[in-house]
């Protein structure tokens, strides 16, 4: 029976899995997709979720799209650096299978701003049976969307049962979404030019006030000047976030998102249903306009380490904030 003791966040992450995390490393063992029936014995019932009091049906009410959720509802967020989800390399130099690239915790509650943490890939988690410590991404690799959830869960400090939803997006899912919605608006204080030719890609993208297509919203999701600079692209990745929910509260939004579910549902992963899909989208639509974006506090970096530690002395959980 793997150890329920409390984590200690120093001098790096000790992740001690639980239960549900030991029959995911016995899954990929096995070649069983961390997705499969395994996820419903972590969320047996995905439709309960969504069940709530209904709101008047009058045209352009949010309600209209689907019941809003009876409590706050919390998904984890996973964004992989392949461009399908059947892909079996980043297409990156050297190939390898596709790796959590960006990570996320959305809470959507009807009557309360949206409130987003971003959690750092690069942050330093250690397995039991290994004595060195490794990234939070790679975590993805060896037990998928489940083993995740279980090492954010605890680093974070998180009661049972929450994430109660997730979502995998490959970089064509993004794409697909910043499309759906029309193009989005953000402000960019510097012009990103990169070129990348072990993958064919190119991140071409102008100072000043932008409207970006999909393949924009994908150019500056991914731009990284260099692997110590995620701080940075999580920076910029905040204006995507915010332009995407202006779009998404936008009031000629809502009759298209019925077709946008419908075309992402190949496209991503999530064991959210589709009426669960809209009545967050709905309740999101609905919520106060300000947005609050947060991040882990990290300890300094010391000399030209890329893995990083939480800062030392905080008390769980480190998020939701009230």
């Amino acid at each position: 029976m793997a150890s329920t003791e409390k984590t200690r966040l120093t001098p790096w992450f000790a992740f001690r899995p639980r239960c549900t995390t030991c029959l995911n490393l016995a899954a990929a063992a096995f070649g069983v997709s961390a997705t499969g029936w395994l996820l419903a014995m972590l969320w047996p019932e995905p439709d309960q979720v969504a069940k709530g009091a209904g709101a008047l049906q009058t045209v352009g009410n949010p309600a209209n799209l689907a019941p809003f959720p009876a409590a706050p509802v919390m998904v984890l967020v996973v964004g992989i650096d392949a461009n399908e989800l059947d892909d079996r390399t980043n297409q990156a130099a050297p190939l390898g299978p596709a790796n959590a690239d960006t990570l996320l915790l959305v809470r959507i509650a009807v009557a309360e701003p949206l409130q987003v943490l971003q959690i750092p890939i690069d942050l330093a988690v250690q397995l039991p049976g290994s004595n060195k410590a490794a990234s939070l991404s790679s975590l993805w690799l060896g037990g998928g969307v489940f083993l995740l959830n279980n090492a954010i869960q605890e680093i974070v400090g998180l009661p049972d049962g929450t994430p109660q939803r997730y979502v995998v997006m490959p970089r064509r899912a993004l794409r697909t979404l910043v499309d759906g919605l029309g193009n989005v608006d953000v402000t960019l204080d510097q012009a990103y030019q990169s070129e990348d030719k072990t993958q064919a890609y190119s991140v071409k993208l102008q100072a000043g006030p932008q409207s970006l297509n999909g393949v924009k919203a994908e150019q500056l999701a991914r731009y990284r000047e260099d692997k110590q600079s995620n701080a940075n692209r999580r920076i910029r990745q905040q204006k995507l976030i915010l332009a995407l929910v202006k779009q998404l509260k936008d009031p000629g939004g809502i009759s298209m998102l019925p077709r946008l579910v419908n075309r992402l549902d190949d496209e991503m992963e999530t064991n959210l249903s589709r009426s669960e899909q809209l009545g967050l989208a709905a309740a999101l639509i609905a919520s106060p306009t300000h947005v609050d974006i947060t991040q882990l506090q990290l300890a300094k970096r010391v000399g030209s380490q890329t893995l990083r530690q939480i800062k030392p002395g905080q008390t769980l959980p480190l998020w939701p904030q009230n």
